[in-house]
């Protein structure tokens, strides 16, 4: 599927209007729901196929953030045989009690992949604590920016943000 037709059906597919709290704590009349793309295979795969044409050189390990990362993570992991882990928003308080499930990743270069991003402040937060274990992460896969500052907010953080569309770019493949 092309680049524009898949931009197409992710807008047709997922975005709905109406009073949204975001997690960045703003008010928004319009959003992105994630899963209504991730959960239908036939978006799925195209999402992967493109996303994983913007894999950093050396990646060696995906890295899907809690939750709408961990799919998109395991299709792009199946289409380029990179391992993944799965990384929770807090480390379990039983069991392993782990931050990310999956294989080792300590001293592993990493590409942090997440749905949609507005100001990346639960990525910083993750990535933080990710190489306070071990991970060397300089890059992150998104499938949609909502804004700008997102950008500036996760370079500060060391990162560079690689979006597979940005949200005004949808807006316009949508009147196409």
């Amino acid at each position: 599927m092309k680049r524009e037709e898949l931009g197409k059906k992710i807008y047709d597919i997922a975005h709905i209007t109406g009073e949204f709290l975001l997690r960045s704590g703003k008010i928004s009349n319009e959003y992105f729901d994630k899963y209504k793309f991730e959960s239908r295979p036939e978006i799925l795969e195209p999402i992967a196929e493109h996303m994983m044409e913007l894999i950093p050189e050396g990646t060696e390990i995906l890295a899907g953030l809690e939750m709408g990362g961990i799919p998109l993570s395991s299709a792009i992991s199946l289409k380029t045989g990179k391992p993944s882990i799965f990384v929770r928003k807090k480390a379990k308080e039983y069991g392993t009690r782990k931050l990310a499930e999956g294989i080792d990743f300590a001293g592993k270069n990493i590409c942090v992949i997440e749905d949609v991003v507005t100001t990346g402040g639960q990525i910083i937060e993750s990535v933080k604590e990710l190489r306070d274990l071990g991970a060397n992460i300089d890059s992150v896969l998104c499938v949609i920016v909502r804004e700008e500052k997102a950008f500036e907010n996760l370079k500060s953080a060391g990162l560079t943000l690689i979006p597979l569309f940005e949200m005004n770019e949808l807006k316009i493949l949508a009147q196409i």
